[in-house]
């Protein structure tokens, strides 16, 4: 099994209106996006070329917006107590890493 392109712990993933899981894992792996629960189950996936992906004006640094097979999902890559910038960090290697696994400039 290959190392995943990109790969997060611990981010709250939420489906409008509700939260679905605090703790999840977004995985980027063999051309695929996955959104995973804390114990490992699939809530998600699609290939990359398929998903949509960016940060809308009114999202936080940390916020992603991501659609997946029609779904869109709020994806808060790092929690409020850690560093502020850090999750603006991730959630913008997030985004290069769906650029880059689709074959996107």
């Amino acid at each position: 099994m290959a190392e995943p392109e990109f790969s997060a712990r611990g981010v709250r993933i939420a489906r409008w209106p509700r939260s679905l899981t605090r703790a999840g894992e977004v995985r980027i792996e063999d051309g695929r996006l996955a959104l995973l629960t804390s114990y490992g189950s699939e809530i998600d996936s699609a290939p990359v070329s398929a998903v949509r992906a960016g940060r809308p004006w009114f999202a936080k640094a940390d916020e992603t917006v991501a659609t997946v097979n029609g779904t869109r999902y709020r994806l808060t890559l790092q929690d409020d107590d850690r560093a502020r910038d850090g999750g603006s960090q991730v959630s913008g290697r997030f985004l290069a890493a769906l650029k880059r696994a689709a074959g996107r400039p």
